[in-house]
């Protein structure tokens, strides 16, 4: 059916009234943004397990809906993607497209680039001008091959498209596969960032000239004045030199004055920048260059550091790159049509491409690298990294397509070859670059160290943010003791990395403290607040601390914690508890939260960190330990203190016997000898009628994990466990007889007893251990329903938010020095030994 394009209406008056909304601009739009983003979603579903970036999904998406795929049926195009509604489609991802490439504009940070120096320099020119000659090489090739006489593009503009569309680096999709593979920290990750920064600058900037020379002619038939693109170019000078130097400092002062005013950005200013990104857009439009091309240089003026830029990527970023983008993408691949390419001779010509593209950037950047004294693996991973093209190739590739240099067939054939390169980044990267991590090294366990007054004590700990800074110096302090021994602390903030563009922007923000470890911290930013917390305390203390930010998917984020772990060689990894009490406790008004008032409603921080823990706790190298905050080091806390140190004063250690307890015993030794600290230790005896009844623990059914506590599926001999327990305990007494007080307790109902320690306001933290080799008192609660199966069942019952507990808690897990399953527990028979009967009766 043909259209009038001037007769195209907006809306229908609806299939009542004879109309079929496919014949009308809007339902039309709705129709197609729907398929395509369901399209492009599920590809990216089917993609994640090849760890590809969710480009490659949305340009495969518009593939298979185009003329290549599902497009062969005729009916099909003319109903949904009929050609009068391609231009309406593509305004609307023009929009998304001019909001992305401000965003990439406020990722940019230029200082970042001059600060990673000569090295990363280097690297990027070489990445950029070995394929941008060979580009230029292909581009006579193809030139004579694959265009007639009659549409033969002009030399130079082709040439400059050609020679961009296979140097180009895509900065976005690169630090996404970067953090997937959890090289952003590495020294390989800063370099490949600051050079695919340097190298997208650079890649507008030759784009920029490359539309100037292509002008507005249609394609090469009339020659036009070069006078035109001289100043076209000039043109474009001078609104990058404006924008610089007006317009930046400008910026500035939004930024400051639109921050934040009482937790809130100012609305007008926010409007104010929305709007300079389309005005820059129009002004780029209207010099001759693309309009793209403004949004990018005006997104370079903002401010990076402070709040400003990051509340702006939170408003438009999930509409731009979740609806927006993907429409763009999804135009890119509807105009690419894989049947164009026929015959032997074009097929040869991909190959080219393809090959040109990949060598010219691999052998260029390795080149480079090793030039600089990077080490040839790396140097070889460098150049795969520097080869992925993604989001910018295809804007370049519809710039050339609109402007009529790349006829259909080269266009397709260089979509394939964006498609191939990036598609092969992540899988050949995981191939040749595994960076060394040792096999799980036993590290000194507390316990084990010969004479531990000279052993320096290493701990890691973790944190979400400045909430749980005060409660972990309590207990780091707490551990301190007054004794030679040297105590490092390294501190590791944890950031979620998502798919979503400011948590590039917290990369960089990590980066500009100088990653790993964060050195220069600026006001204003979250964890310039957690660092600082632990500066002060280092001033403070003989301690040496640390900073270390992990950006990363929270399904990785242990690798993060363990592998640091073992890096660093520490003893003790401290998590936080996924759910805090935002209780601000002086010891005068404990009782006012008794009664399930506010002091009972814990913070969550959310599932996804649950599972963190306890994969950290699964797959650590060294002994855990996980805090359950209930208003720690909180201001009151510290007042009421006679020195006003930030310590806590009151611990208890509840002891039932296995190795966990045994390492509690141990952690508690280490903060007896604080001066400030006062001990107890209560220890739960067996009763005689467990003592002759063993108990026995069956597998619980594996479909209730959540439900049920784990145990190690070691055979113990209980006799011999006996024996650790009371040596473990005789040394603790002989060594701490006057600082520690010491009780024995025979109960019959432990959770009662229990609950009552933790109910009492005579401790400000109970330090447990987590059970997994439990004594038979300990075995006997394995039917309970687990809240918190991580915390093993004392620290579980201690954790609830139910039983209103005052004190904070610390659940200790020895590491285990063989490699042993947990498996998961219920069902107690008695019979005569204690061990866990697995199906292969272990």
């Amino acid at each position: 059916m043909t259209f009038n394009i001037s007769a195209v209406k907006t809306s229908s008056n609806g299939a009542w009234q004879g109309d079929n909304p496919l014949n009308f601009a809007f339902p039309l739009l709705i129709i197609q943004t729907a398929l395509i983003i369901a399209v492009s979603r599920s590809l990216a579903v089917l993609f994640k397990p090849l760890r590809q970036p969710k480009v490659i999904a949305e340009i495969v998406g518009g593939i298979l809906l185009g003329p290549s795929a599902l497009g062969r049926n005729t009916t099909y195009m003319d109903r949904i993607f009929p050609t009068w509604s391609m231009p309406i489609l593509e305004s609307v991802a023009s929009i998304g497209l001019l909001f992305f490439l401000f965003l990439v504009g406020l990722e940019l940070d230029l200082s970042s680039i001059r600060r990673s120096g000569k090295r990363a320099f280097g690297i990027a020119v070489a990445g950029i001008t070995l394929p941008f000659l060979g580009g230029v090489g292909v581009a006579f090739a193809i030139r004579n091959t694959l265009y007639t006489d009659a549409d033969r593009p002009g030399y130079a503009e082709f040439l400059v498209f050609m020679g961009v569309a296979l140097s180009i680096t895509a900065f976005p999709v690169l630090a996404r596969i970067l953090a997937e593979l959890k090289l952003l920290t590495t020294q390989i990750g800063e370099t490949a960032m600051a050079a695919a920064a340097f190298n997208d600058v650079a890649a507008w900037i030759l784009l920029a000239l490359a539309v100037a020379l292509a002008g507005n002619g249609e394609g090469g038939g009339e020659k036009k004045s070069p006078l035109v693109s001289l100043w076209v170019l000039l043109s474009g000078v001078g609104f990058v030199v404006f924008m610089l130097v007006v317009i930046r400092p400008g910026m500035k002062w939004v930024a400051k004055r639109g921050s934040l005013e009482n937790g809130v950005v100012r609305e007008t200013y926010v409007c104010l920048t929305l709007a300079g990104v389309m005005v820059s857009g129009f002004a780029t439009d209207l010099i001759g260059i693309h309009s793209i091309f403004g949004a990018f240089v005006f997104g370079l003026t903002i401010p990076k550091d402070g709040e400003f830029g990051q509340r702006l990527i939170e408003r438009i970023e999930d509409f731009v790159s979740g609806l927006l983008l993907p429409l763009y993408f999804a135009t890119s691949g509807l105009k690419t049509d894989v049947a164009k390419i026929r015959g032997a001779l074009s097929w040869g010509m991909l190959g080219l491409v393809v090959v040109t593209a990949c060598v010219g950037k691999i052998v260029g950047t390795f080149a480079v690298a090793v030039m600089v004294k990077v080490p040839a693996r790396e140097a070889l991973t460098l150049g795969f990294l520097m080869n992925t093209k993604g989001l910018v190739e295809l804007i370049v590739l519809n710039i050339g397509k609109e402007k009529k240099v790349l006829n259909d067939e080269t266009f397709a054939i260089l979509v394939l070859m964006a498609l191939f390169t990036t598609f092969i980044t992540t899988p050949t990267v995981m191939a040749i670059y595994k960076p060394a991590r040792g096999t799980h090294r036993k590290l000194k366990d507390l316990s084990a160290s010969e004479d531990s007054t000279k052993e320096e004590l290493r701990i890691l700990a973790c944190l979400h943010g400045p909430a749980n800074v005060s409660s972990l110096i309590s207990v780091i302090e707490s551990i301190r003791t007054t004794k030679m021994l040297q105590l490092k602390l390294f501190v590791m903030h944890l950031m979620e990395l998502t798919e979503r563009s400011s948590s590039i922007i917290m990369v960089q923000k990590a980066r500009k403290n100088g990653f790993p470890f964060v050195q220069r911290y600026r006001h204003g930013e979250c964890h310039s607040s957690v660092i600082g917390g632990f500066q002060a305390y280092r001033q403070l203390g003989r301690v040496a601390v640390r900073p270390i930010t992990a950006v990363s998917p929270l399904h990785t984020m242990h690798e993060d914690i363990c592998h640091m772990a073992e890096t660093k060689r520490v003893t003790m990894i401290i998590l936080p508890f996924h759910k805090r009490w935002n209780v601000g406790h002086s010891h005068s008004h404990h009782h006012n939260h008794q009664d399930g008032g506010d002091g009972n409603i814990p913070e969550n921080v959310g599932h996804g960190w649950r599972l963190v823990n306890q994969r950290v706790l699964k797959n650590a190298p060294c002994s855990v330990a996980v805090l359950v905050d209930r208003g720690l080091g909180s201001i009151e806390a510290q007042s009421s203190n006679n020195d006003g140190s930030n310590v806590v004063e009151r611990v208890c250690v509840i002891f039932f016997g296995g190795p966990d307890d045994r390492e509690a015993l141990e952690l508690a030794g280490r903060m007896a000898e604080h001066p400030v600290v006062k001990v107890t230790v209560i220890r739960f005896l067996v009763r005689e009628t467990l003592r002759s009844n063993a108990v026995t623990l069956r597998p619980a059914p594996s479909k209730c994990k959540e439900k049920n506590y784990a145990f190690l599926t070691t055979n113990v001999d209980p006799e011999k466990e006996k024996e650790f327990d009371e040596g473990a305990l005789e040394d603790f007494k002989i060594k701490w007889k006057e600082m520690v007080e010491y009780k024995e307790k025979e109960s019959n109902n432990i959770i009662e007893e229990t609950l009552s320690i933790g109910q009492s306001q005579d401790f400000d933290l109970i330090v447990v251990g987590r059970g997994r080799l439990p004594s038979a008192e300990v075995a006997t609660l394995a039917e309970r329903q687990a809240e918190h199966p991580e915390l093993g069942p004392i620290g579980d019952v201690l954790a609830s938010s139910i039983n209103h507990i005052v004190p904070s808690i610390l659940v200790v897990q020895q590491h285990n020095k063989a490699h042993v399953e947990e498996m998961t527990v219920s069902k107690i028979v008695n019979e005569s030994s204690l061990s866990i009967n697995g199906d292969t009766n272990v």
